[in-house]
């Protein structure tokens, strides 16, 4: 090919571009500008000390679910270092339900919270994110607890190689998990809380709205994972319970979930508790003269820091004793990891439906250390299909 010619073609190449550059750029269609999106919602920067605000409790309409939230938030407590682990963990519950919501989330922290952390989890959280420093009183000693004793208490434990035995922050968050945080300024604001820990995981899409859920049905507590508890970090926590019973037998509910924490009408305690790294509950319940006369009788005999008492029993007694059985939900449709166990729905048909992408061999629900089958039993409720080839 000539020289000129390979030139004449490469001219009306360009002419054929220049002449349709022309006819896109003359043409009806608008390019958009940075005004046609919606605008970005606030970062932490724009939102950081202000009061969180109450969400309008309006009924659930899924074709428009930002607008028709209940009163709730997501609150985690966690540490700076936390930071890739809490990233994991908002993902998975932002992929598999909050995007379509945008609640707020809370974080708590016995220290100040770092930018990185904030501007992090800022970017990944679809609602508006607030952060809070625990209050000093409710993560240290209270008076009468006996520091020399409860130093003995975690050595003895660590010798007999209990978990957590030996671990002085572990005790604080127990007790702070267990009767202060639904009573921090931050979460006075809300009706309903839905707890999430560090390197969690949601293995399957959440249907519906579990607060509207929980507000439209009375439910106060609600738990997808039940199981047995070490006896050696709770030998006298039942004790105190019989002495707040016998305190406030006012507090007892009619109806309640005895039989399931207990198999002697009271007498002992058989160690099932609902395990509270997941728990979606009431926080009025929670704020309760109820709760708080119970959680103050514990917190004075001292068993958080002499023994070694879980949040999750605390918790679980409390509504087994205090509420109705049917204001305790278990949810099925959540599928949840936590090391080491999984919960994971039992139906094909469920796990086809959500998306689910959990190994239902790994389902814990039905195994001999966990507690659902009783929790199904004695309130004489319909097992989930398939549950019979999990056992």
């Amino acid at each position: 090919m000539s020289v000129s010619a390979r030139y004449t073609r490469y001219l009306a190449f360009a002419l054929v571009g220049l002449t349709f550059f022309y006819l896109v750029s003359r043409s009806s269609l608008e390019i958009p500008t940075s005004s046609s999106f919606a605008p970005a919602r606030p970062t932490y920067e724009e939102v950081k000390g202000e009061k969180a605000q109450s969400a309008v409790s309006v009924g659930l309409d899924q074709s428009n679910s930002q607008t028709q939230r209940v009163n709730a938030t997501f609150v985690t407590l966690a540490r700076n270092s936390d930071i890739w682990e809490i990233a994991k963990s908002i993902r998975n519950v932002e992929d598999r339900f909050n995007r379509n919501f945008h609640y707020d989330w809370v974080f708590l922290n016995d220290k100040d919270f770092d930018d990185e952390f904030k501007k992090l989890t800022t970017a990944l959280v679809s609602g508006t994110t607030h952060y809070g420093r625990i209050p000093e009183d409710h993560w240290s000693y209270p008076d009468w607890i006996d520091q020399d004793k409860a130093r003995e208490a975690r050595q003895e434990m660590g010798r007999k190689k209990i978990i957590y035995g030996d671990n002085e922050a572990y005790r604080h968050m127990c007790r702070y998990e267990s009767g202060f945080f639904f009573r921090h300024p931050l979460m006075m604001n809300y009706e309903y809380y839905w707890r999430v820990e560090p390197s969690i995981e949601l293995f399957c899409d959440v249907p519906g709205d579990p607060f509207r859920f929980m507000k439209e049905n009375n439910k106060k507590y609600s738990f997808v994972i039940s199981l047995y508890e070490y006896y050696e970090t709770i030998p006298t926590l039942w004790d105190s319970v019989k002495g707040f019973m016998k305190s406030h037998p006012e507090h007892i509910a009619d109806g309640n979930a005895m039989e399931f924490i207990s198999e002697d009408g009271g007498e002992t305690y058989n160690k099932c508790h609902f395990w509270s790294n997941f728990e979606i509950g009431s926080l009025e319940w929670l704020r309760s003269k109820q709760y708080i006369d119970y959680f103050s009788t514990l917190d004075h005999d001292g068993g958080f820091f002499y023994e070694r008492w879980g949040d999750a029993p605390v918790h679980s007694i409390a509504a087994s004793l205090m509420l109705k059985a049917d204001e305790i939900h278990f949810w099925n449709e959540i599928a949840y990891y936590h090391v080491p166990f999984t919960h994971c729905p039992s139906s094909e048909k469920t796990r086809l439906d959500l998306r689910c992408h959990c190994k239902p061999s790994e389902n814990f629900d039905w195994a001999g250390y966990s507690c659902t089958k009783r929790w199904f039993d004695v309130n004489k409720l319909q097992k989930p299909d398939g549950w019979d080839s999990q056992q």
